[in-house]
């Protein structure tokens, strides 16, 4: 099969970088969406491609419908048909439920999970036109088992996984896959920052003793968005060095 496009949803974070990177070396033309006149977006784009890499970028705001169905119609007019997609785009905005304010849950909603209807709407019905796609969800650990603190965040990876479900039935005849990735904690620039005794605190915790590699979230990516993994489709793949055993 040609390998066309592969739009990376918040692809300039820590983990859209290494998602991205694990799919171009697997032969897929990478677009990285970011939102509009994001400042970090040229420096990136030049770091990428003194690494070797030739990334495309695609603007728009994921909480946002129709700046979405713009995007895709961009990239597929002046990039290329999307073969892959991966809901990647996401927020924290930690507090106990009782002290969260209406705005740090609906910012994480919106951003976490409606982004991937959003995105995922204009897109899935081409793939299943084409015969073909690949739509993956990067949820978390804590959709799966829930975490203090974190209601809003929780709900919203949760989410990921019920829509992950629903449309793996929908298109499963059309040649399309869905599913969803589970990271647990990964050692991305933002963790690292956290204070030592922090990430020993956490690393304490994780029965294989470290952090997660990005990279290691990317190349199950790459894996999901094969030929190989055509028969794995609805599932959700929990990849946290034994934290939360599903």
């Amino acid at each position: 099969m040609a390998k066309n496009v592969a739009l990376v949803t918040g692809g300039m974070g820590g983990l859209g970088t290494a998602i991205c990177k694990s799919l171009a070396a697997d032969g897929w033309k990478v677009v990285a969406n970011c939102l509009p006149d994001f400042p970090p977006a040229a420096e990136w784009l030049a770091k990428t491609k003194a690494d070797g890499y030739d990334f495309f970028m695609a603007e728009a705001d994921v909480t946002d419908f129709d700046q979405c169905a713009a995007m895709v119609k961009k990239i597929e007019a002046e990039i290329g048909q999307i073969d892959v997609l991966i809901n990647n785009a996401g927020i924290t905005r930690d507090a106990m439920f009782r002290k969260m304010g209406k705005d740090q849950w609906d910012a994480v909603m919106s951003t976490n999970l409606d982004s991937v209807f959003n995105v995922t709407h204009p897109i899935l019905p081409l793939m299943a036109e084409r015969g073909f796609g690949r739509v993956i969800n990067i949820s978390s650990v804590n959709g799966v088992k829930g975490q203090f603190g974190q209601a809003n965040y929780s709900a919203a990876k949760a989410g990921i996984l019920g829509i992950t479900k629903a449309l793996a039935q929908e298109v499963a005849k059309k040649g399309v896959t869905v599913n969803a990735i589970a990271p647990g904690y990964v050692g991305t620039e933002m963790v690292m920052a956290i204070k030592e005794e922090v990430r020993d605190a956490i690393v304490a915790t994780v029965p294989v003793g470290r952090f997660g590699k990005p990279e290691e979230i990317g190349d199950l990516c790459a894996y999901l968005a094969s030929d190989k993994a055509g028969y794995i489709t609805g599932a959700t793949i929990n990849i946290n060095g034994g934290l939360h055993m599903g």
